[in-house]
């Protein structure tokens, strides 16, 4: 059996991890996109937003000395696809208010109808566009 599965395992408990302590911690439900947001479109910028930003780019780069290998990928090297995707995703965490670590981690957690729905909905739409943009267009 491979072990990249444990690359996935490791990073779910760090969420959820991070979900829960930030919850205990101040109360709030952990959405990355809510709490980035806020530090983008100037709303908010609490030292709580910029310790969670901090914390999400300095953990790799904390831990990537006791890595004994760099995980592999299947990023594209299409620059252009990984732009276009990235913007797509921002526009889907508004329109769909908040991301999969808000409504995925926190809201089915919550038994929250809308956070259960909205996960349905971005699996589906992240199959959907799997199966057009690798399978149909081969672009990925």
């Amino acid at each position: 059996m491979q072990a990249e599965w444990i690359w996935g395992l490791g990073g779910g408990l760090l969420i959820g991890l991070g979900a829960a302590v930030y919850l205990l911690g101040n109360g709030r439900i952990m959405g990355a996109s809510g709490i980035i947001g806020g530090l983008v479109d100037n709303s908010d910028r609490s030292l709580e937003r910029l310790s969670f930003l901090a914390g999400v780019i300095g953990m790799p780069l904390l831990l990537r000395p006791l890595l004994s290998s760099t995980p592999q990928t299947h990023l594209t090297s299409n620059i252009t696809v990984v732009i276009i995707a990235g913007l797509l995703v921002g526009i889907g965490t508004r329109l769909a208010n908040g991301c999969t670590s808000g409504h995925g981690v926190c809201g089915i957690s919550r038994f929250s109808q809308r956070g259960i729905v909205a996960t349905i909905v971005y699996i589906a739409a992240g199959g959907i566009t799997l199966v057009l943009f690798r399978h149909m267009w081969g672009l990925i």
